[in-house]
């Protein structure tokens, strides 16, 4: 008993090397903001330094140039390459198209995804509700590629979409309309999910009492749901709206000859090996949804992501 007491009993290196560690835990213990700094500051690091910095390098370079003559970065600051995108019609053109693009996306989103979800939030049982999410989570776990080029595979001429409207060369092919059509597949789970979070947040009294008062399905979706579902709504938007932006793999895949803003930059990192044009046209979409993020930041969208 005595040799087992003698084990057990903690030396006094151990006193000593444990003590500090005890001591720092209590002071952690009384201070929580300094608990919470520390807890926050690995990741703080990261987002600073691999987003924001990536953000600070884009913007820094946009302002540079390319020697026509050798290739070389001319790391000299100067306006030229936004007055070229401000000047040349084509480059205006590409911007105010991938604005449509993202905004017509945006829109059909929001028209399927609003019936979609109210009805799995307030009308389907709740197994059939698993099964529904659960069906809409899936594509998510596709690969992009493969259902981008999936979409290829049916719009092609004499594809499955060709016969849907009567035969070879009556489908919409590949052009605008297929990357209207694919993005809006591939973004619409961004859009349900959000919106279904905030239908089931809905209570169900609200709904009765507009039925109480002689409210119809019509009225009550008007007056009561959608009110209430703003917020929701907006920060679908926001993902479909960002992700259509800055698109440019499916716009290679199904748009045919169409340019969006995602091709230009891509295209000038490549064959064009010009990096500060490009990064001068990659601040459109970034400014678009800076703008965007402000204004739509007083509705609580935010909060909704």
């Amino acid at each position: 008993m005595t040799a087992l007491s003698t084990v057990d009993r903690p030396t006094g290196d151990d006193t000593i090397s444990r003590g500090p560690v005890r001591r720092l835990s209590s002071w952690l213990h009384r201070h929580s903001g300094i608990r919470l700094a520390g807890l926050l500051s690995a990741p703080l690091l990261w987002l600073l330094v691999a987003y924001l910095g990536s953000l600070a390098v884009l913007f820094v370079s946009a302002f540079w140039t390319v020697n026509s003559f050798t290739g070389d970065l001319v790391r000299q600051p100067t306006l030229a390459n936004f007055r070229t995108i401000l000047t040349e019609e084509v480059y205006r053109t590409v911007a105010l198209r991938s604005l449509g693009v993202a905004a017509a996306v945006t829109v059909i989103d929001v028209l399927i995804a609003l019936p979609m979800a109210f009805f799995m939030a307030k009308v389907a049982s709740p197994r059939s509700r698993r099964i529904l999410v659960i069906a809409i989570l899936t594509p998510l776990w596709a690969s992009y590629l493969v259902k981008a080029y999936a979409w290829r595979v049916m719009l092609a001429n004499g594809g499955p979409v060709d016969w849907l409207f009567g035969g070879p060369g009556n489908g919409p092919g590949y052009g605008l309309p297929a990357i209207v059509l694919v993005l809006s597949y591939l973004w619409l789970p961004y859009m349900i999910l959000p919106i279904y979070a905030g239908l089931e947040r809905l209570p169900d009294s609200l709904l009765e009492a507009s039925a109480d008062l002689g409210g119809r399905a019509r009225r009550t979706f008007r007056s009561v749901v959608l009110p209430m579902i703003v917020p929701s709504v907006i920060a679908g938007t926001i993902f479909t709206f960002s992700l259509s932006l800055g698109d440019y793999i499916t716009v290679q895949i199904v748009g045919g000859k169409t340019q969006l803003i995602g091709n230009l930059v891509y295209a000038n990192i490549g064959a064009a090996n010009n990096l500060p044009f490009s990064a001068a046209l990659a601040t459109i979409p970034v400014l678009i949804m800076v703008v965007y993020l402000f204004a739509v930041r007083r509705s609580g969208a935010l909060e909704e992501l």
